[in-house]
């Protein structure tokens, strides 16, 4: 199915984050040129600086996507085959106290990639094509926190900053879709992914539920739990990822346009969906600890309830997620424990995506 990437141009941006890393390494092995656009890594440690991924894929550019200049720059010089757009202000909490910021770099920054792409793929002068992928998330969803799963013809919302940002992008994705990209034989063909909730190796992110009990139990203290009982639906990074290369491939063919331009959901098996008290004490079977319950009281509204309905990805794209609920949480803490235990963070992370694959 990934043939199709093998030796050709792919830009990421967000590549210096914990997605965009992961995806990398995994383009990297299938053979593709891979450039990236994003900030300088948002932690330390960071899964990128870890993998080494500056000195081995083909281009590494430090630039914001709120700079449409710079996006141009870079879309100018790399004409790329696939566009994996992931950079993002990801953070639910982070949002409430930036806003601004949030939806400056989610709104703004998902036009200025659509907006470059169309500046160099629709000209007069050029033959070349590309396919477009921008990630966004499953909290684009107006959440009514009922317990029927959210369709992509659902309609857009958000009740904070973040989760309306990325209902935005979905509108906006929409627009400039049917406005730049509207007909099959278009040079730019795009659609959307809503995933969320994703876990596994090299996350060092903060406010984040299995970094913080990553760190917790390395320094021998009791993982802090704010919201036990909100449900998610949890997935390994390599299950998203795995979407988006398939909707990459997809679009690539060139084939039923009506049916791959539009929005896709990545989620997993509704058995996945979990609590965060359930999610915690699968951790704890794989690594010696406890965990602690720190509710904050008067704290920012965070959804209690969110699922998706993944049969679009299942019957167009032939994705489904490989692995159950703990298959994903072994794997998450048994790439920490591996590291912590010495071993090349390079040599796990291939080693997991391969045993993913098989």
């Amino acid at each position: 199915m990934f043939d199709c990437y093998r030796c050709k141009k792919v830009l990421v941006t967000g590549h210096t984050g914990f997605k965009g890393s992961w995806l990398c390494e995994w383009l990297l092995s299938l053979g593709a040129e891979v450039h990236g656009l994003a900030l300088p890594p948002p932690t330390r440690p960071s899964l990128f600086n870890q993998l080494r991924l500056a000195k081995r894929i083909k281009s590494h550019t430090i630039g914001d996507i709120r700079d449409l200049a710079t996006v141009k720059g870079v879309m100018r010089r790399v004409k790329p085959d696939f566009v994996f757009h992931l950079a993002a202000q990801p953070l639910v909490r982070l949002s409430y106290k930036k806003p601004v910021e949030t939806f400056d770099t989610n709104v703004m920054g998902t036009v200025n990639v659509l907006e470059a792409v169309r500046c160099v793929f629709c000209g007069r002068s050029t033959t070349r094509k590309c396919s477009v992928v921008c990630i966004t998330t499953d909290k684009c969803y107006e959440n009514k926190e009922t317990s029927r799963p959210y369709r992509e013809d659902d309609p857009m919302g958000g009740y904070d900053p973040y989760s309306c940002s990325k209902g935005c992008d979905e509108l906006l994705i929409s627009s400039y879709r049917r406005s730049f990209f509207g007909t099959p034989d278009s040079p730019v063909w795009v659609a959307s992914a809503r995933a969320g909730n994703v876990i596994g190796g090299g996350d060092w992110a903060t406010d984040r539920i299995v970094p913080d009990a990553m760190r917790a139990l390395a320094n021998g203290e009791p993982i802090p739990v704010r919201n036990s009982v909100s449900t998610r639906p949890w997935q390994h990074v390599l299950e998203p990822l795995g979407g988006y290369l398939a909707l990459g491939a997809e679009l690539a063919k060139r084939a039923r346009f009506g049916e791959v331009c539009g929005g896709f959901n990545f989620g997993p098996d509704p058995k996945a969906n979990r609590n965060v008290r359930a999610l915690v004490e699968e951790i704890l079977k794989w690594r010696k600890g406890s965990w602690i319950d720190r509710t904050e009281p008067g704290a920012v509204h965070e959804a209690g309830l969110l699922n998706l309905d993944i049969r679009k990805a299942r019957k167009i794209l032939g994705w489904k997620p490989r692995w159950n609920f703990a298959e994903t949480v072994k794997n998450t803490v048994l790439w920490y424990k591996a590291v912590d235990d010495g071993e090349n963070p390079m040599a796990i992370t291939s080693r997991q995506i391969a045993e993913y694959l098989k």
